[in-house]
C-alpha cells in the first residue's frame, strides 16, 4: 500500500477504537467518564479520544497484574522469551498499521515511523534473548561449610510512564525488559499520545498470558499520581520531564519503591578544527531536527572551535533551510514535522526569544508560521552565552544553538557546564584526543564522530539530571530483577 492508504487504515483504526483501558488482555471501560480529546499536530484537530483514567482504575490494573505475576515469574526464560519473540513477530506483521498510528498521532513522517517499527521489535528479540543469560557470581563455598549462590528474580509489578515524543519506542524500552526478566506491567502512556500504545497492547493479546501487560491511559496528576503512591506496584519507571520525575519520586519515596528514571538532556556536540564539516553537518540535520528536536538526546547544543565556527554556520544554514515540513496524515514526504501541541510549541518559541534578548543571533527561522497545526521552522542561534538559559536548558524542539571556545579545556568546560548528563559528541579526526574527550565529558553516552547512533546491546543512561536507570542492554535487566543470596550447609566433607 501507498503511505496515503496506510495513514488512511490507521485513521480508520483510530476511529473504529472506543475510549478504554487495556487490562488483562482486552479492553476495559473506565470507571469514570471522562475522555481526552487526543490531536493530530500536523492540522491541530481531532484525531481520536481516550479514556482519563482514574485511580480506580488504577487499582484494577494493579490487581489484574498482581494475579498475572506468579504464572508468569515461574515460567523459564525460554519460555518467556519464546512469547516474546512471537510479540515481536506480531509487531513486524502489524508494522504498517503501528507506524501509521505513530506518525498521526506524533506528527512526524510516515517513513521516519516506519524506520522506528524494525527498532521496537528487535528490543524484544533482544530481551527476550538476553535474559536466558543473566549474569551472576559463581557459586561456591564462600564460608567454610556452606554452598553459596545467587538467585535473580524479578522485582514483580512495574508501574511505567511513557512520553509523547517516541510512543512505542518508549513503551517497547519498558515493556521488553521488564516483561523478560519476569515482572508484569502496568503501563500508562503519555496524554497526548496514548493511542498506538493501546493498539501495542491488543497485538499482545493471545500471545502473552492476560494481565502480563496492561495500559491504563489519563492524566500524570491522577493515574501518573495513584501508580507511583500505590502499594501494589513495587517500582516506577519513567521516560519524562525532570518535573514529572520528581514527582513519580516522591510518590515512590512514600511507599520505598525502587526507581528508574530517564529526564532528558542537554547533548554537548564538541567540533574541533579538524572535524568532517560535511559529515557533521548532515548529522545535525538529521540528529538536530529530526522528530522536530523532541528528542533528549537531540544534537541541538554545538560548541565550535571558533576557527571553523563561520564555515560551520553557512553550511547548516543552507541545510536546514532545504528541510521541508509537513502534515503526516498527507502521505507526504518531509524532513520537519510540527511539535506536539500547540502549548509546546508557544514554550520552545518563548526561550528563542528570550535567547535573543540575551543576545544570541537568529540565523535561520526563529518565527512561528501561519497555518494550522502546531509548526515551528529549523532554526539556528550563533553567539549563544554560555551559562545561558539556551545554554544550558533542554529547549526540546528543532533550535540549534551554537557556542564557540579557543582552547580544548575551554571546549571541555562549556561541555560539562549543564546539569544534565545524557549524551554528548565529539567531531575530530585526532584518536587520541577524541579518547581523552570520552573519558572526561559527564555523559552517559558519548559518540565520536556521529550522534545518536543506538543499539540494543549498549546501554541508555544519563548522569545528573538525567536520572538513573538504563535502557535497552543486559544493563536494564539487571535494572528490572532483584538478587537473593541463598546459603546452606553442604555438611561434612568425605574421606579420600
Amino acid at each position: 500500500m501507498t503511505p496515503e492508504q496506510i495513514l488512511a487504515d490507521a485513521q480508520r483504526r483510530i476511529d473504529g477504537l472506543a475510549p478504554a483501558h487495556h487490562i488483562g488482555g482486552t479492553f476495559v471501560e473506565s470507571t469514570g467518564s471522562e475522555t481526552i480529546e487526543v490531536t493530530n499536530p500536523g492540522t491541530g484537530t481531532r484525531l481520536g479520544a481516550a479514556v482519563s483514567g482514574t485511580a480506580a482504575d488504577v487499582d484494577t490494573a494493579v490487581a489484574t497484574a498482581r494475579r498475572a505475576l506468579p504464572g508468569w515469574a515461574r515460567l523459564t526464560p525460554g519460555a518467556r522469551a519464546e512469547l516474546l519473540f512471537r510479540f515481536a513477530d506480531a509487531i513486524d506483521e502489524h508494522a504498517e498499521l503501528l507506524a501509521g498510528l505513530e506518525a498521526l498521532n506524533v506528527g512526524k513522517s510516515y517513513a521516519y515511523a516506519a524506520y522506528e517499527i524494525p527498532l521496537i521489535s528487535d528490543c524484544f528479540r533482544f530481551m527476550a534473548g538476553a535474559a536466558r543469560t543473566a549474569q551472576a557470581p559463581a557459586p561456591g563455598q564462600y564460608a567454610e561449610g556452606h554452598l553459596s549462590y545467587i538467585r535473580r528474580e524479578p522485582v514483580g509489578v512495574i508501574g511505567a510512564i511513557t512520553p509523547w515524543n517516541f510512543p512505542l519506542l518508549m513503551a517497547a524500552w519498558k515493556i521488553a525488559p521488564i516483561l523478560a526478566a519476569g515482572n508484569t506491567l502496568v503501563l500508562k502512556p503519555s496524554v497526548l499520545t496514548p493511542l498506538s500504545t493501546l493498539i501495542l497492547a491488543d497485538l499482545a493479546s493471545g500471545i502473552l498470558p492476560d494481565g502480563v501487560l496492561n495500559v491504563v491511559t489519563g492524566k500524570g496528576t491522577t493515574v501518573g499520581h495513584a501508580m507511583s503512591h500505590h502499594d501494589g506496584i513495587d517500582m516506577m519507571a519513567l521516560t519524562g520531564g525532570v518535573g514529572s520525575g520528581r514527582q513519580v519520586a516522591e510518590g515512590a519515596a512514600a511507599t520505598v519503591k525502587r526507581l528508574h528514571l530517564e529526564l532528558g538532556g542537554k547533548a554537548p556536540v564538541v567540533v574541533f578544527p579538524d572535524a568532517d564539516l560535511d559529515l557533521l553537518v548532515s548529522t545535525l540535520v538529521a540528529t538536530g531536527y529530526g522528530n522536530a528536536g523532541q528528542d533528549c538526546g537531540a544534537a541541538t547544543r554545538v560548541i565550535c572551535h571558533e576557527d571553523v565556527r563561520d564555515r560551520l554556520l553557512e553550511a547548516l544554514a543552507t541545510a536546514a533551510g532545504e528541510l521541508r515540513s509537513g502534515n503526516a496524515a498527507s502521505g507526504e514526504e518531509f524532513e520537519l514535522g510540527p511539535l506536539i501541541s500547540a502549548a509546546h510549541r508557544d514554550r520552545v518559541a518563548a526561550m528563542v526569544e528570550r535567547a535573543r534578548k540575551d543576545g544570541a543571533r537568529v540565523v535561520l527561522g526563529g518565527e512561528v508560521p501561519e497555518g494550522p497545526g502546531f509548526f515551528y521552522p529549523a532554526t539556528i542561534l550563533a553567539d549563544v552565552a554560555s551559562g545561558s538559559e539556551m545554554s544550558r536548558e533542554e529547549v526540546f524542539g528543532p533550535v540549534i544553538s551554537v557556542e564557540t571556545y579557543s582552547t580544548d579545556a575551554e571546549a571541555l568546560a562549556k561541555a560539562n557546564d549543564v546539569e544534565y548528563g545524557l549524551a554528548a559528541s565529539v567531531w575530530t579526526k585526532d584518536q587520541a584526543r577524541a579518547l581523552r574527550f570520552t573519558e572526561d565529558l559527564a555523559f552517559g553516552s558519548v559518540w565520536v564522530n556521529t550522534h545518536l547512533n543506538f543499539t540494543n546491546e549498549m546501554p541508555w543512561a544519563g548522569f545528573g539530571k538525567s536520572g538513573y536507570g538504563r535502557d535497552n542492554s543486559t544493563y536494564a535487566l539487571d535494572d528490572y530483577t532483584r538478587t537473593k543470596h541463598v546459603m546452606l550447609p553442604v555438611g561434612e566433607p568425605l574421606d579420600a
